[in-house]
């Protein structure tokens, strides 16, 4: 398999190393020091663009993937206020995108342990809840894209929260009842941990997830990948693994 990377950071290097231990060839290496070379030509040299940047070159770059009939995997976050515009493009096209918040196995199977817990705890008033996520000092965005995937799924479920706010650690500003908090820290060196608690007078219940380095995310990203090139199609980490 013949791999395009566009974002050539950290996350870009962890998929490197994962790709290449599976024997696979990395044809593009995209970074802010090389910005011209993301070319419809340069990526039709690839069966697959695995997409790492930043929330103000994803679609374009996403985009770009689509006119060159390759197909690509997206993780970064930040832009989803025009998914729905590059679902229809990838649709138009007849092009092949799979995004994720997050590409770890581990944390897909915590999204679907998130959503049972949230099922169970709907008719439970006493209890409220609140999300928690901690990320490195270079995390641009906050709350973390796959804080938001929580939040978003536990509203689908918890009818008393009907939209979910944002906070600092150091921020006291609290939370209304129909409110589902989220806080972020920034602290260095943390790949990545997530919480999701329910709390009551009488007792927590708490689930988490942390990562202990880039790796789980680059082997996802490359699962994904294995997964898209031969199919048409918008898809998420579910279909990859089956959940």
């Amino acid at each position: 398999m013949k791999i395009a990377l566009i974002g050539y950071g950290k996350m870009g290097k962890a998929i490197e190393e994962i790709a290449l231990q599976k024997g696979y060839e990395i044809v593009l290496k995209i970074s802010s020091h090389n910005k011209e070379e993301l070319s419809i030509d340069n990526l039709k040299q690839a069966d697959v663009a695995i997409e790492f940047t930043n929330p103000d070159s994803a679609v374009e770059n996403i985009m770009l993937c689509f006119k060159s009939g390759v197909p690509v995997i997206s993780g970064t976050t930040g832009w989803l206020k025009r998914f729905e515009e590059v679902k229809q493009e990838c649709n138009k096209k007849d092009a092949s995108f799979l995004y994720a918040s997050n590409f770890s196995i581990g944390v897909n199977i915590f999204f679907e342990i998130n959503k049972r817990l949230a099922d169970l705890m709907n008719g439970q008033e006493s209890y409220d809840i609140q999300i928690e996520e901690t990320h490195h000092t270079q995390k641009k965005d906050a709350p973390s894209g796959t804080a938001i995937t929580l939040a978003d799924d536990i509203l689908k479920r918890i009818h008393r929260k009907k939209e979910w706010t944002s906070r600092s650690e150091e921020s006291e500003v609290k939370s209304g009842k129909e409110e589902l908090t989220i806080i972020s820290n920034r602290i260095d060196p943390a790949p990545g941990t997530h919480s999701v608690k329910y709390f009551s007078e009488v007792d927590d219940i708490e689930i988490i997830h942390t990562a202990h380095n880039r790796m789980g995310f680059a082997q996802g990203a490359v699962q994904a990948a294995e997964y898209i090139k031969d199919k048409k199609g918008v898809f998420t980490m579910k279909d990859v693994l089956g959940l």
